[in-house]
């Protein structure tokens, strides 16, 4: 499943969350067409994307709820887990790791780091925050993969170059600047701001 298209693991994703959803609420079957509307897609995508991980249900009851949520949790979940460290503990920082904590067992923050005394040696919801120069240091030791920046844009490009000397191997960029890495380190930017202003100019017009 190495080659599944970015776009394909991204429905993955969204297909598991809605099941899991329908699964909490007593379903133990679903059609295509039903998990289509409930994520705005179409049918015909659905049963592309559940063809290219050799998934098929039956025309008589469709997927079975339960067996397609293993399946693409064996698709998107390493087995021993991953952990991750978030890099800025601003409000958004903060924010990141209320959400995250507890929504995946096989993803874990397990470290948040600053450079502001008044937050370092602190414990923000249950994740302790370490000095920034610490960085290369803690990321060895707890053997971390992902690196989650929530910095300011003149920090990001050297906050991403120092988490990928110090070992890991993909960055989710929050930052209003872009970053550039090397093609061995899988980057996600996600700009809340350019989101919030597309939404904007389609209300708009």
């Amino acid at each position: 499943m190495k080659n599944l298209p970015e776009k394909t693991v991204e429905r993955l994703s969204k297909y598991r969350r809605t099941l899991l959803i329908a699964l909490a609420n007593g379903k133990d079957h679903i059609f295509s067409h039903e998990l289509a509307y409930m994520i705005h897609i179409t049918p015909v995508q659905v049963r592309r994307d559940l063809m290219l991980i050799s998934h098929s249900g039956t025309l008589r009851k469709g997927y079975d709820v339960k067996e397609l949520i293993d399946l693409i949790s064996s698709i998107l979940d390493s087995e021993q887990g991953i952990k991750i460290a978030v890099v800025g503990i601003g409000n958004l920082g903060r924010a990141i790791i209320g959400y995250i904590s507890g929504q995946r067992t096989k993803l874990k923050i397990v470290a948040a780091f600053d450079t502001n005394p008044e937050k370092v040696d602190r414990i923000f919801a249950g994740i302790a925050c370490y000095p920034y120069n610490r960085l290369n240091e803690i990321i060895k030791k707890e053997s971390i993969e992902i690196g989650i920046i929530t910095v300011p844009a003149d920090s990001a490009s050297e906050v991403s170059e120092k988490l990928i000397l110090a070992g890991v191997k993909g960055i989710m960029n929050f930052s209003p600047r872009s970053i550039n890495v090397s093609s061995n380190i899988y980057l996600e930017e996600l700009d809340l701001i350019t989101s919030l202003e597309k939404v904007a100019y389609y209300v708009k017009h």
